[in-house]
């Protein structure tokens, strides 16, 4: 009998050839699902004709999580085709915790759907159908899916004459695998939601029914899982915006949010808090005009690496455009006058709104709109001051985010996309200049291959909630091209005239999306320092209405956000609604208050803190918003 080597990690052994990967791991690695043939994953099923590097994949490897989410969006789709036998397939990847499939359907998938495709996944998943993998070519692969006009136009892309499928039961999918060996190996899923996608994402081609799933390797992480996802449904931002009254969106302006009263203390606090900590680093503010002419986006290069995402005009008969991005206008400010390499670096900063479009179904509350804020800075520089510049930017990173809002965060390092402007050298220069400035700074970092702008690389800073998601907000990039392009100079220490380097930055991203983000992480339930009402002051019956409009106003001049509840309701009903409010501090008026002129406080989490005076209590307030620290 014939024998190969089959060499796995740590160890080397010999099996008779042709033996398949699921015999070897019968003995060797009884939880595996799949394996990585000299560097390929591969199915069990494959056979060892001869020598190998073999690692076999479990389920708790990532590789491993998604076989086995792509797997059970394979079983999603033959329970889907036995209840709609009339339903056409589309596709069906595994996604971040999960998978989804879309469907080209008659009538929108009902909840109650949901729960009869569940039903019949489980009987699928009971009877551990294998899965198995075919080739096919082209033509036989097109008459196998006839009629399925989604299937069909995949396999005519196909580069190869090859086409593989996959079979479970009776069910046929187009899939170019691994899968598990069988539907028993799904342990643990949970379909929990619909949507509408266009196909491909193409809002010219046909709307699908996009269902949503989860799988996880066992109960345990999947329980935990949905009540993370319950957990987020009650801090969504868009539910809290609607009863904290902070945001709303609306049909007559889709994408463009509105902030309301107290939308706009948050927001306005954030902004303060924004320019002090960058007035103390250094930065000078500017504004520049949300509408520009055409010409000065083709110059900057949007025109041909951005116009798909940006709003025109015409004004006076000539072109216009609203800004997408800020740094066309920073660049003309930094050309009003020559400036000295005596000033440099020259620290650019901007709350600048702008405008960019997207499409209908990818927006999001606060997280996805079409006009925001961005917390812009250019920074102009000697190329010998870049790596402290970009140093000092982490710095402030890291106290915004670390600091001040207890965010966890990662770093990625994005190199250079397709559509880039520029040459090798040049690309090569500004990425290692990221590179070396991470290292030293001695940051984990991980490189996101062709993910930069346009006109340079980039860090990008993605924080994580208490949820444990992430949100890309910061990010740091290096730009050689654009002062090229708009011909800025500096004179240097010689007297004569040189090119200066640029950093693009933004710290909290879009301040939109950065307020959706704290409402989710705090659930609404803000430091002291954010909240719009610090303090409300509760009237015990309507005689102490006078009293408590007078403390309201004494307590407002010394600069605490209060307002007042004396409406004809019990105690307990306003420290409901306080507390539903997510009010920080809340003080009970009566007639022992009134009397004493003492203040009964109590606080969101802690409940009853006793009887102090104003102020005791005005110094309390004082000392919790300058700390910025939570409950």
């Amino acid at each position: 009998m014939s024998m190969v080597k089959v060499m796995l990690p740590g160890e080397q052994v010999q099996v008779p050839q042709d033996s398949t990967l699921a015999q070897v791991a019968e003995q060797l690695a009884p939880g595996a699902v799949a394996a990585r043939l000299n560097g390929e994953l591969v199915d069990l099923t494959h056979p060892l004709d001869q020598d190998a590097k073999v690692e076999f994949i479990t389920v708790a490897s990532p590789e491993g999580l998604e076989i086995l989410r792509h797997s059970t969006a394979h079983v999603m789709a033959q329970a889907v085709r036995r209840l709609f036998p009339g339903a056409r397939l589309a596709i069906g990847p595994a996604i971040e915790n999960g998978f989804y499939y879309d469907f080209d359907v008659p009538e929108p998938f009902s909840p109650d759907d949901l729960t009869r495709i569940e039903e019949e996944m489980e009987g699928i998943i009971k009877a551990d159908l294998p899965f198995k993998r075919q080739e096919l070519d082209k033509g036989k692969a097109l008459g196998l899916f006839a009629g399925e006009e989604y299937k069909e136009e995949l396999i005519e892309e196909l580069p190869d004459e090859s086409v593989t499928i996959y079979s479970q039961g009776e069910f046929v999918d187009l899939c170019r695998g691994p899968h598990l060996p069988g539907t028993g190996h799904i342990k643990a899923f949970k379909l929990v939601n619909v949507a509408g996608a266009y196909w491909r994402g193409d809002s010219s081609r046909p709307m699908l029914q996009r269902i949503y799933g989860v799988a996880f390797p066992t109960q345990e992480e999947l329980a935990e899982h949905l009540y993370m996802l319950e957990e987020a449904a009650k801090r969504d931002h868009r539910r809290l915006g609607r009863e904290l009254d902070l945001f709303s969106i609306h049909e007559e302006g889709p994408g463009f949010p509105f902030f309301h009263p107290k939308g706009m203390v948050l927001r306005n606090l954030l902004e303060d808090f924004w320019r002090e900590e960058h007035a103390k680093r250094g930065y000078k503010e500017i504004q520049t005009p949300i509408i520009l002419s055409e010409q000065l986006w083709r110059q900057s290069g949007h025109w041909d690496h951005y116009q798909e995402n940006m709003y025109f005009t015409k004004i006076d008969d000539a072109a216009y455009a609203i800004k997408p991005m800020n740094c066309p206008g920073a660049m003309l400010v930094y050309k009003e006058r020559l400036h000295s390499y005596r000033e440099f670096p020259l620290r650019l900063a901007e709350m600048g709104l702008v405008h960019r479009h997207e499409l209908s179904g990818v927006l999001h509350g606060l997280m996805r709109v079409r006009c925001f804020t961005q917390d812009d800075a250019h920074i102009f520089m000697l190329p010998s001051q870049i790596k402290d510049e970009i140093m000092g930017i982490i710095d402030l990173v890291d106290y915004i985010y670390r600091q001040v809002f207890g965010f966890e965060y990662r770093v990625e390092l994005s190199t250079r996309p397709e559509n880039s402007m520029g040459s090798d050298e040049v690309w090569e220069r500004a990425t290692t200049a990221l590179q070396e400035a991470l290292k030293s700074r001695q940051m984990e970092f991980t490189v996101n291959e062709g993910d930069g702008a346009f006109y340079g690389p980039k860090i990008d800073f993605h924080l994580r909630d208490c949820l444990g998601r992430t949100w890309q907000c910061g990010t740091i990039q290096l730009d050689f091209l654009m002062p090229e392009r708009f011909d800025l100079v500096y004179v240097g220490e010689d007297g004569e005239r040189h090119r200066p380097v640029m950093i693009h930055r933004v710290v909290l991203g879009s301040i939109e999306r950065f307020i959706g983000i704290l409402i989710e992480h705090y659930a609404g339930a803000f430091p002291l320092w954010l909240a719009p009402v610090q303090v409300r002051l509760l009237a015990v019956g309507e005689r102490h209405s006078e009293y408590v409009l007078g403390l309201e106003k004494k307590l407002s001049g010394c600069g605490i956000r209060v307002e007042s509840d004396v409406r004809s309701e019990k105690v307990g009903y306003k420290i409901r609604d306080a507390q539903m409010q997510q009010v920080p501090y809340m003080i009970v008026v009566g007639d022992k208050e009134v009397e004493s002129g003492m203040l009964s406080v109590r606080h969101r989490r802690q409940g009853d803190l006793g009887v102090m005076s104003v102020d005791e209590f005005v110094q309390r307030v004082e000392k919790e918003s300058r700390s910025k620290q939570g409950d």
